[in-house]
């Protein structure tokens, strides 16, 4: 236990993240904030005309306010801390819709996969908006496949896998014994890059909305040869692995739409170029 103990979670709970590679649930906002939010999404959503799924869900911090207020809680990153120590960037984030009745649902993989970081030591803080039980399509994970490594990968067309790539397991891992990480709106999940996940079609009445926010210490690197952006959101960076992210004032404003598409495209080039290396493994 770090001087002081920890900052949010108990010992038992990082014990726990370091057997299994998750904790669920934390709890973190009260349901009416969570509710809050949605709203916000929402609004976006009927002005643009335009639900937030796949291709449209990377790095909303950079473009609403509300989302900014979210990745740099305390309720959130107290926790985070406690994983990966004070010094702490956003490295990526992805909004998870899932319709009521709907077939989207994510395939089984590793966060890491195509992030190109390294160690591969970031932390998945998923931050629900709406409830999202077992029925809904919650995650669902391998216990302990974190101490796997990284896995080979192979993208799978399918327009109702969210992932961005489609990418999923290219090989077997035992899944005879999973567990599902049901959240209530406000609470999150925290779990580990290299743990094996899926989460299946929302089966209840209601929409299923979560934040998936990639956390990293500034000392963790990308190590693809294309530069990427990446928040700073505590501490300090004595390293200087990523060009810095502004902090969006106004929703959607010009300034913001100017950055984000910048940051993503950025993204996008360097999470294809992680994807063609990946290719080349698996068919060796």
């Amino acid at each position: 236990m770090p001087p002081g103990g920890f900052r949010k979670l108990t010992a038992r709970q990082v014990e726990g993240y370091e057997r299994d590679g998750y904790v669920c649930p934390v709890d973190g906002f009260a349901p009416e904030r969570a509710r809050a939010w949605r709203d916000r999404l929402e609004a976006f959503e009927r002005a643009q005309g335009q639900k937030m799924t796949r291709g449209h869900n990377f790095k909303p911090h950079l473009l609403f306010p509300w989302v900014d207020e979210i990745v740099h809680a305390p309720e959130v990153l107290d926790a985070v801390e406690d994983l990966i120590g004070p010094d702490i960037r956003l490295f990526h984030l992805t909004v998870w819709p899932k319709d009521a009745g709907s077939g989207a649902y994510v395939s089984w993989h590793q966060d890491a996969t195509y992030f190109a970081l390294e160690p591969a030591c970031h932390v998945t803080a998923w931050v629900a908006l709406t409830d999202a039980p077992v029925e809904a399509g919650c995650m669902e994970v391998v216990p302990g496949s974190h101490k796997l490594g990284q896995l080979p990968h192979a993208e799978m067309q399918d327009p109702e896998n969210l992932l961005s790539r489609g990418q999923a397991l290219a090989v077997d891992v035992e899944r005879t014994r999973t567990a599902y990480m049901p959240v209530k709106a406000g609470q999150f999940s925290l779990h580990h890059t290299h743990l094996v996940h899926n989460s299946r079609p929302n089966r209840s009445r209601d929409r299923r909305i979560g934040l998936g926010i990639s956390y990293i210490p500034t000392h963790a690197r990308c190590t693809s040869p294309r530069r990427v952006t990446a928040m700073l959101v505590r501490g300090s960076d004595r390293y200087g692995h990523f060009d810095d992210e502004r902090r969006p004032t106004e929703e959607a404003g010009p300034q913001e739409r100017a950055f984000h598409a910048d940051a993503v495209a950025r993204f996008r080039a360097m999470n294809a170029e992680q994807t063609e290396n990946e290719a080349a493994v698996v068919k060796r």
